[in-house]
């Protein structure tokens, strides 16, 4: 069961996510830069950079907006979307113009030195599927592994949805009745037929480049993702929470100080070095290509074999490294260096706990194999786009 906690103060939102008493997920939006991740705008193109295969889009922010074209032509694959695809042959300017107005999505938030990212392929999250209009396959979540229970969830939403349209199921619909799919999707449709009506007002009106649709930043996806029968509670000292969320109202309680109230306030800074309860430390350095985690045995020195004292220093260090990607929402690629480990049984051993570790992550997290200079390599999806 999860309980969200949600405090503002006067810089920033905090919103701190509790699993079975356990922190497991932290995340900070500043008052006075607002995430853009999922906005929908209608924007307009500046300039296309040939050469890479892109093009710049005033969105009507601080900074222009980047878009590739495997961003822009229709997904090629429900698996891989245009990842695989061989654009080369491909002039970007045949398929955009610029002074163009094209609707498109942030799909990962600007930071210091870029602009946001954008999409043309257009999703709207609800709690059990995300809707997406520009795409016409229907595809279950990985993580339901029951064919029958796949194949009921997709006769559920092929009974509703217009074929020219397209649906992702999410784990959260595993179970769910016909009648809550249903309605949800009917409202995601509504949501999308009021996007529609808003660029053609907006087009009449010349008033491009300009925000269509707001995600309600990190507030409004958290409470989407949860907001099913494994959310227990929202603590919070926002208000306005309760008045924008009418439907689970009686799962929304105000309380002044909710971070300090279930005793998280002092765990939500992460730390570079994690002192395991054996005695080892991991530490966690993130640069802009990827993350890289050391395992030390640091004070423990084991009863036993070398062998054995290293392999219980790296299968706890595991535990916890698994703790720390969710808690941080780490993405991108992640590199493992344990301790030296000589025999193969023991690195397969380390390696599927790693798996077994993070199912409980609502991202999607890859763990591949070790390399040969004993690396484990594994990669992991932001929920939040990087800052």
């Amino acid at each position: 069961m999860y309980k969200i906690l949600i405090n503002r103060d006067e810089e920033k939102i905090t919103i701190a996510v509790v699993q079975n008493g356990d922190l497991v997920e932290v995340y900070n939006e500043k008052l006075s830069e607002k995430r853009l991740e999922g906005n929908i705008y209608l924007g307009k193109v500046r300039n296309i950079i040939t050469g890479m295969q892109s093009a710049f889009i005033d969105i009507g922010e601080s900074k222009n907006a980047l878009v590739h074209i495997k961003d822009i032509i229709p997904k090629a694959s429900n698996v891989t979307g245009n990842s695989l695809e061989d654009t080369s042959k491909v002039n970007i300017k045949d398929i955009i113009k610029s002074g163009e107005e094209v609707l498109v999505q942030v799909k990962r938030d600007c930071n210091e030195q870029k602009g946001p990212r954008v999409t043309k392929d257009i999703k709207i999250n609800g709690k059990f599927v995300i809707f997406m209009p520009y795409s016409k396959f229907i595809t279950v979540s990985q993580k339901i592994q029951d064919e029958n229970e796949k194949e009921r969830l997709k006769a559920i939403v092929k009974e509703i949805l217009p074929k020219k349209y397209g649906i992702i199921i999410r784990t959260a619909a595993n179970g769910r009745q016909k009648e809550e799919i249903q309605n949800e999707i009917k409202m995601l449709m509504k949501i999308w037929n009021g996007v529609l009506k808003n660029v053609e007002a907006v087009k009449d009106k010349k008033m491009a480049p300009v925000r269509i649709f707001d995600n309600s930043g990190m507030v409004g996806k958290i409470i989407t993702d949860l907001a099913e029968n494994d959310l227990e509670k929202i603590y919070t000292n926002v208000k306005e929470i309760k008045d924008n969320y009418v439907d689970i109202e009686d799962k929304i309680e105000i309380v002044e100080k909710p971070l300090e109230k279930f005793g998280v306030n002092n765990k939500i800074e992460p730390n570079r070095k994690i002192w395991l309860k054996c005695g080892g430390f991991i530490t966690i350095d993130k640069t802009e290509a990827l993350t890289a985690i050391d395992v030390n045995s640091g004070k423990f020195t084991g009863k036993r074999d070398l062998e054995k004292t290293v392999l219980k220093v790296n299968l706890e260090a595991t535990k916890e490294i698994a703790k720390q990607i969710r808690l941080r929402d780490i993405g991108g690629i992640i590199i493992i260096d344990y301790i030296d480990m000589e025999n193969t049984e023991d690195m397969e051993q380390v390696r599927n706990y790693m798996i077994e570790c993070t199912k409980e992550d609502r991202s999607k997290v890859q763990v591949m194999e070790f390399t040969k200079l004993g690396l484990l390599e594994m990669t992991r999806k932001h929920i939040f786009g990087r800052v």
